[in-house]
């Protein structure tokens, strides 16, 4: 056998192996969102947006103070980390660019991005539950910010840097000052992959489950107290698919399916917005 023929027939090989891993791969994926739309559409009802929590047993309950709660606690973690990550970024692609403080902080950012959340959770859990002896909405509220920053972090700094370096000559040339060619030049070109970076960071949190449950807890009553337990999404989808109650195992498949629905709707933002720029 040439060597010409044996490379083809094993070019053929590994090509055969990564078609059979790829159609596998999507088998298992059409197969887990058919099980989620089947399931979970099917237990959708008006009462899951009207009704609060209900005891195991009683009809009508349904998932809105699950709703509200990881309304609140995605709203806020959104509020407080997207601005922190793009100025972070900024700061990395405009001040710090090559410095040995900037790579550090792009290496600690990226190892941020890889360790497990529950990792985060135990650490808030530690400097901010247990010395206060509860679990409360803004502990939640922290580990979520603490892990959107360093994915718009990331993003910042690469849309920033795609911005060509003659533009912000251009506008200093011109008289500007240094923020104001931030502002009015780096930001307008790299607008529309900071906004996708953020809406990537905004689904990634909103899936988060075990920094929720060191933090925030649940609560099955409708309270909008961020000192104290708070309801969410994440965590009574969680509690309600692993009781052995019918109708909560219901609740805990429309809960599921109202999540991927929310981040999948986020993603495709992303994408259109990505599709638009180009």
């Amino acid at each position: 056998m040439t060597y010409k023929i044996r490379r083809v027939i094993i070019s053929r090989m590994v090509l055969t192996l990564c078609i059979i891993s790829a159609v596998c791969g999507i088998a298992f994926l059409f197969w887990i969102l058919f099980v989620l739309c089947y399931k979970g559409f099917a237990a959708l009802d008006i009462n899951i947006f009207l009704n609060n929590a209900a005891p195991a047993g009683i009809d009508g309950g349904g998932l809105k103070n699950a709703l509200i709660g990881q309304a609140m606690l995605v709203f806020f973690a959104s509020f407080a980390g997207i601005p922190i990550g793009i100025l972070a970024g900024t700061f990395l692609s405009e001040y710090g660019q090559k410095s040995k403080i900037a790579n550090f902080i792009r290496d600690i950012s990226d190892i941020m991005m890889s360790s497990p959340s529950i990792v985060i959770g135990a650490f808030v859990y530690a400097i901010l539950v247990h010395p206060v002896g509860h679990f409360s909405g803004w502990a939640g509220i922290a580990a979520l910010v603490i892990i959107m920053i360093p994915i718009v972090l990331r993003v910042t700094d690469d849309m920033l840097t795609l911005v060509p370096q003659t533009l912000r000559e251009a506008a200093a040339a011109l008289g500007a000052s240094r923020y104001k060619v931030i502002i009015g030049v780096v930001y307008r070109g790299a607008k529309i992959g900071i906004l996708t970076g953020a809406l990537l960071a905004v689904a990634r949190v909103s899936g988060e489950t075990a920094p929720l449950l060191f933090t925030s807890f649940n609560n099955n009553f409708f309270s909008m107290d961020l000192n104290a337990p708070v309801s969410s999404l994440t965590v009574t989808m969680f509690n309600y698919a692993t009781s052995p109650y019918a109708d909560w195992q219901s609740l805990g498949w429309a809960a599921a399916f109202l999540l991927s629905i929310f981040i999948l709707g986020i993603n495709i933002i992303g994408r259109l917005i990505i599709k638009k720029r180009r």
